[in-house]
């Protein structure tokens, strides 16, 4: 590689010379290996498994640093068994995704010929990480990397400097530079990580920075995914048992303090069973957390995120809503960045609680007593990341669906399909692009590349000009 002079390099100079000679690096070791065995791919899957496994304890210790207190049982659920299964599901089924795909051929004219679609490599694949679920979400994306053959780079979060340290150091220990490679966010780094021209770019995080990401990319014409969020609502039906509702909502709800794209970001429910939710709510959530305090209920990520909800809570006060706290004692600790949670009643259509992304522990529910007002409300807005129906009338079920469109749905729970490794994962419009996990995360980082195998014989010379007669009868023939 040649050498670059340094005279009078800025910062941003530095971070854009190491992110392109380490593209440089992945893409070389790309063009002298582009098509790795089933038996390399299952190795760097493995790997990737224990590094998960290896450093189990640090991983969840450092995500709890980041948060200032992140619950252990949570991140040990999405974190290190969500990657572990993940693994296992794609181990299952790889030497069959990686088959060349038979096709249907053309047999009036191209008899004896064949069609295949081989899935091979892109090459090298960027992908920008939230902070919500650092490992999960870049190691998610990882196994479908390199499922599909690829390499990567990628870049973490400005709030996830206690887990990408570990990355950074003990990475190298299982995969080479020219392999993976892990990035801080030491400020303008994501900016230049987007321009970067990767074979593939996947963006998980707000819909604002993701039109940049996008921009950014398409002045190379890089293929993105983008996984956004938006504002998902649940709608319970009037004949579905509400108790069964409340207390599966609710764990989404709260789970990792609501800072979870995917979870419900308010609730329909029935007009006269909306104080009985209420309630209910009281009761479940005092019962999972007695208190503020204890270390199964998660921080908010940093003080920016932590302002915006309560500034949020407070508007919606100030504006008539009524708060209904969900746990005894302070409503929120500005010291450890907790906020109880809460259902909001009557909150105003237009304040922030309503317009924006809550990502946190605040629940707006909304009485209804028509379904095709709740339909049109929610159509009229952006279409969100996912949709959580109620009820057990399948017919019903299947009238929301098929007239609420969204990125993916849960029937009578919450966050679940996110979960379901043989299902894919992504948004619609302004919640997202395209989409991975399983195998459709197999196919969006590979090329499906037809070839066309010819025949010895070929009718098409047939055809060639200077054109007869039987070209004239033989296309009137296959034209009428």
């Amino acid at each position: 590689m040649p050498a670059r002079s340094l005279h009078a390099v800025t910062p941003i100079d530095t971070i854009r010379i190491e992110l392109e000679d380490t593209l440089a690096l992945q893409r070389a070791a790309y063009l002298a290996h582009p098509n790795p065995t089933f038996a390399e791919r299952k190795a760097d899957l493995l790997k990737l498994k224990a590094f998960v496994v290896d450093n189990r304890d640090a991983i969840v210790e450092a995500i709890s640093k980041d948060y200032g207190n992140r619950s252990r049982h949570e991140s040990l659920f999405a974190e290190i068994f969500s990657i572990i299964d993940g693994v296992g599901h794609t181990l299952k089924h790889l030497k069959e995704w990686m088959k060349p795909q038979s096709r249907h051929i053309d047999i009036k004219n191209f008899i004896g010929a064949s069609n295949r679609v081989i899935p091979q490599p892109l090459g090298v694949v960027g992908a920008i990480i939230p902070w919500n679920f650092p490992i999960w979400t870049s190691f998610n994306g990882l196994i479908c990397t390199f499922a599909a053959g690829n390499r990567s780079m990628v870049k973490m979060s400005e709030n996830s400097r206690h887990i990408t340290a570990p990355a950074n150091g003990k990475i190298p220990d299982y995969f080479p530079r020219d392999k993976l490679a892990f990035f801080d966010e030491t400020g303008g780094v994501g900016v230049e990580f987007s321009k970067l021209k990767f074979d593939h770019l996947i963006f998980t995080g707000s819909g604002q920075t993701g039109r940049s990401v996008m921009a950014a990319a398409a002045a190379n014409l890089c293929p993105v995914t983008l996984e956004l969020g938006g504002k998902s609502p649940g709608i319970v039906l009037d004949d579905f048992p509400l108790r069964t509702a409340a207390q599966r909502l609710l764990f989404g709800k709260c789970f990792n303090a609501g800072q979870v794209c995917t979870t419900v970001d308010h609730l329909y429910v029935p007009q006269a069973k909306v104080d009985a939710f209420v309630d209910m709510a009281k009761t479940i959530i005092s019962g999972r957390y007695p208190t503020l305090d204890t270390p199964d209920y998660t921080s908010i990520i940093d003080d920016r995120s932590f302002n915006r909800i309560t500034e949020a809570l407070t508007e919606a006060k100030e504006r008539g809503a009524t708060l209904v706290q969900l746990i005894p004692g302070k409503p929120w600790d500005k010291k450890t960045r907790k906020i109880a949670p809460h259902v909001v009643l009557n909150a105003p259509a237009d304040c922030a609680l309503r317009t924006r992304e809550i990502f946190g522990p605040v629940l707006p529910v909304i009485g209804y007593t028509d379904m095709d007002a709740v339909i049109n409300t929610i159509n009229s807005g952006p279409r969100p990341l996912a949709l959580y129906p109620f009820s057990n009338h399948k017919k019903k079920i299947q009238h929301l669906i098929t007239h609420v469109m969204s990125g993916g749905v849960t029937v009578n729970d919450g966050i679940l399909h996110t979960a379901q490794h043989d299902m894919p994962f992504g948004g619609v419009g302004d919640s997202g692009m395209g989409h991975y996990h399983g195998y459709e995360g197999f196919v969006t980082f590979s090329k499906m590349r037809p070839v066309f195998y010819q025949a010895p014989f070929s009718a098409i010379k047939f055809l060639y000009p200077p054109y007869g007669k039987f070209a004239t009868k033989y296309l009137d023939f296959l034209t009428k």
